[in-house]
């Protein structure tokens, strides 16, 4: 059964999202994210300004074959169309809703920002899921800054 993952209390969701892809990149996760275009080329020009050692190699679905091959992370408006997709490991859902086809996925990783509205979208994804009978894992970014600040203060 596909793990589901909210992440939430991200201060910016786009520097928490490149942050995620970041560390995904280095743990040689293979991911293909999804959002509305207007995110998805946020996020893509986000991904360009990190530096050089931080570069994260992505492109978007529809990219030529051998650039899609090798590209560890995929941004797509869609991913219910699965036999188009080049992997099925990782989903960061960058959308409102629940995306059609979630469960051919390994892990889903759900992001919420602070913004209310936000919170209200990701409390109709999680109930979308929970429904379904799927386990949700809980990251509460704002008790880990919490902590690590803590702990830095030492």
């Amino acid at each position: 059964m596909t793990e589901i993952t909210f992440h939430f209390n991200a201060p910016d969701k786009m520097d928490y999202a490149c942050r995620f892809l970041r560390k995904a990149y280095n743990l040689q996760a293979r991911v293909m994210v999804t959002g509305s275009l207007t995110h998805l080329e946020n996020l893509d020009r986000a991904l360009w300004t990190l530096s050089p050692q931080d570069f994260i190699p992505h492109c978007m679905l529809g990219a030529p074959e051998h650039v899609l091959s090798r590209s560890p992370i995929v941004l797509a408006e869609q991913v219910s169309d699965l036999h188009t997709l080049p992997h099925h490991q990782m989903l960061l859902n960058l959308e409102d809703v629940v995306p059609p086809g979630f469960e051919k996925f390994e892990r889903v990783i759900e992001l919420v920002s602070l913004e209310q509205l936000d919170r209200e979208f990701a409390r109709a994804r999680w109930k979308t899921y929970q429904d379904r009978g799927y386990a949700i894992i809980k990251h509460d970014l704002k008790q880990k800054a919490s902590a690590a600040s803590m702990t830095q203060g030492l």
